[in-house]
């Protein structure tokens, strides 16, 4: 389906998250008019339907104040139409394509940052990179290329070394990686919950759970996997996002980001999702009433249990930088 294919074909190829990258607000609004989308498509809308913002609020975990500026971008694009007074509708049909806009959108979301991080998740340059050579590659101006380096260094993703020379750092795109990865937090999120000065957001808390609780009220079969895997990120983000411990946020932020830009499409089992969301809701409850002890138990055992699922969820006939699950 077109419409489907030209609004969140970058979503899949695992840049939802590449796509919040600091320092550029509009990038972060663009990545939300594609969440404003994918949740369209998920409720069956059509055109001429109301996008309420409160809805949508709830539905992407934000406030109302990025959801409008999230449908200004939509509106630039001919995708919604706003009515005085009423609010903003739908202006197309995603059962009928989206003759131009779509394109439009996805290109303004094409920043050379995003595009350096993909081609590295999809293993396509090496680990080590010159500026000379990213100018050569990708026929921007050497400032560009420089922005775009301290862009993805400021999200830990690569790091100046000595001289010229960037160096990208490991990647979670195999098994052994994926398996690190889960050690490294399994060792250091309980360990931010623990830590003083951890504090929630509450607003943002409640806004994710209204989400996973109503992706887990669905019926079997009709949990989406990019929202889950965008709900799921989300949540360890907000997670890190909380730890009072600069070093611990700073550490968590920058792997979570790292799952981000690995993220691929495999299908977890429903049963497995329906897991993951209720641990979520579990842990959310304990830190809610202050029973930090009680919500790091409980993380140690999410993450247990994704170890536990990875060998099979890494042995499923897939290339190796297509193998990334969630947890």
């Amino acid at each position: 389906m077109f419409f489907l294919h030209a609004l969140l074909g970058a979503q899949k190829r695992g840049g939802i998250c590449m796509a919040r990258l600091r320092g550029n607000t509009r990038q972060n609004h663009v990545t939300l008019a594609r969440r404003i989308v994918e949740v369209a498509l998920e409720r069956g809308l059509r055109n001429g339907d109301h996008l309420p913002e409160q809805v949508l609020s709830q539905a992407c975990s934000v406030s109302r104040t990025p959801i409008r500026s999230a449908l200004k971008i939509l509106e630039e694009n001919n995708i919604v139409i706003r009515q005085e007074e009423r609010g903003f509708f739908l202006r197309v049909d995603p059962s009928e394509g989206l003759p131009g806009g779509g394109a439009a959108l996805e290109e303004v979301e094409d920043t050379l940052a995003a595009r350096i991080l993909k081609d590295r998740a999809e293993r396509r340059i090496a680990d080590v990179q010159s500026v000379s050579a990213l100018v050569r590659r990708y026929g921007a101006p050497r400032s560009a290329v420089l922005i775009a380096l301290k862009i993805l260094s400021s999200d830990g993703i690569v790091t100046q070394l000595p001289g010229r020379a960037w160096a990208f750092q490991p990647m979670l795109d195999t098994p052994n990686a994926q398996s690190e990865g889960l050690a490294f937090r399994l060792a250091l999120e309980p360990q931010a919950i623990l830590a003083p000065g951890f504090a929630m957001d509450g607003q943002r808390a409640r806004l994710m759970r209204d989400q996973m609780a109503e992706l887990g009220a669905r019926p079997e079969g009709r949990i989406g996997q990019t929202t889950f895997h965008r709900l799921d990120c989300d949540f360890h983000t907000m997670i890190a996002d909380s730890a009072g411990n600069r070093f611990l946020r700073g550490a968590l932020l920058a792997h979570q980001k790292l799952r981000g830009a690995t993220q691929t499409d495999q299908a977890l089992p429903d049963f497995r999702m329906r897991q993951a969301l209720e641990d979520h809701l579990g842990i959310l409850d304990s830190l809610e009433r202050s029973e930090l002890d009680l919500a790091a138990d409980q993380m140690v055992l999410h993450l247990r249990r994704a170890q536990i699922r990875r060998p099979k969820a890494a042995n499923r006939g897939l290339p190796p930088q297509r193998s990334g699950g969630m947890t």
